[in-house]
């Protein structure tokens, strides 16, 4: 169904203003933008508008059918995206209501927090390994970026609308509640105790990884909380690791121990 053009000129204005952080979170929706997103939004359940070109309507008849769409020209398409070359999609999106509370309800047995981390492109980067190793939640911790930005969401590669994605001010108070629900807090740091080649003996338990921001790492009156501090082995000159490389090599990690411990036992 399409939207008379007055209601849809506004409704274009006002999807435009979701691309501020502080418009989303008062509105509780986001944008997703482009056919792989907006379908996975949809699958998920997500979707409450796409907007989309004449081209795109054609283009993508039968991944819009059922969904409520808006047809915009070119130019109001171009206020809508933030790419360069806009795919002619935009959908607007609730944004999940998953709390901590139902995380740790669940009895979570792989979450990642990411404390202090600014990039987008990380972020979203580590949402969609989060998804990918069956995590079962990912939480962004202290003064982080907003998930839900478009560069973060576009990063995800979908993984925003199939894993639980939160956002916690207080990292202590995080940390606190994790390990209250039975989850041992593992950060990464360049001065680790454990190195990970010798830590499978603890990844098989419910673990929570924390990963620190690009420039610093993870800072140290938080790693300090930790119960392990984990240093991943490095050959050569390198002394250091980008955030989501880090991520993916303790995450895989982790849940290759977890899937022994659950073949075992079953």
């Amino acid at each position: 169904m399409t939207a008379p053009l007055s209601e849809r000129s506004s409704t274009v204005t006002e999807a435009v203003k979701l691309q501020r952080r502080a418009t989303r979170i008062a509105a509780g929706r986001f944008l997703a933008e482009g056919p792989n997103l907006v379908e996975a939004a949809a699958r998920h359940g997500f979707v409450e508008r796409v907007f989309a070109t004449e081209a795109a309507r054609q283009r993508h008849g039968a991944l819009l059918g059922g969904l409520p769409v808006a047809a915009v020209t070119d130019r109001a398409m171009k206020a809508l995206s933030e790419t360069v070359t806009p795919a002619g999609l935009v959908a607007v999106c609730r944004l999940p209501d998953a709390t901590l509370e139902q995380v740790l309800a669940g009895a979570p047995s792989l979450v990642v927090v990411a404390a202090e981390v600014a990039d987008p492109g990380n972020a979203g980067t580590l949402i969609r390994l989060a998804g990918a190793m069956g995590a079962d939640a990912m939480i962004f911790a202290g003064d982080a970026v907003d998930p839900f930005n478009g560069k973060c969401v576009r990063s995800s590669a979908g993984s925003i609308f199939s894993v639980p994605v939160l956002a916690e001010a207080d990292t202590v108070g995080l940390l606190d509640r994790l390990r209250a629900a039975g989850l041992q807090v593992l950060a990464t740091t360049l001065d680790g105790e454990v190195s990970l080649d010798d830590a499978q003996p603890i990844l098989a338990a419910p673990t929570a990884w924390l990963f620190g921001s690009e420039a610093h790492g993870v800072a140290e009156e938080i790693a300090s909380l930790a119960d392990h501090r984990v240093v991943i082995p490095m050959a050569g000159d390198v002394d250091s690791l980008n955030v989501a490389a880090a991520a993916a090599i303790c995450l895989y990690q982790s849940a290759r121990e977890q899937r022994g411990r659950r073949s075992g036992s079953g």
